[in-house]
């Protein structure tokens, strides 16, 4: 997997994912969301995003994903995460 692309990739999801309305987002607690994307190099990469509360109900969001390209990488995929108050705005 070439690291540096999965990152980039990665880096331009979660700040679609960010953009979202913070009700939006809470609708999909509990949901496992996955998105399949052709990288430049041509690699397919599998990406999974998480939304869960980040300490308490009501509170701020963790936005989670992870990327990795089906190999052994798929054990240990690079993840990433943002934290989203209810006002919408990123910590």
């Amino acid at each position: 997997m070439d690291r540096a692309e999965a990152k980039l990739i990665l880096a331009k999801e979660l700040t679609e994912l960010a953009a979202r309305h913070y009700d939006e987002l809470v609708a999909s607690i509990k949901q496992t969301n996955v998105k399949n994307v052709v990288g430049e190099s041509g690699a397919n990469y599998q990406i999974e995003f998480d939304v869960f509360w980040d300490s308490k109900p009501d509170g701020n969001l963790r936005i989670m994903a992870s990327i990795d390209d089906g190999g052994w990488r798929a054990f240990f995929p690079l993840t990433d995460s943002l934290i989203m108050k209810p006002d919408g705005t990123l910590l």
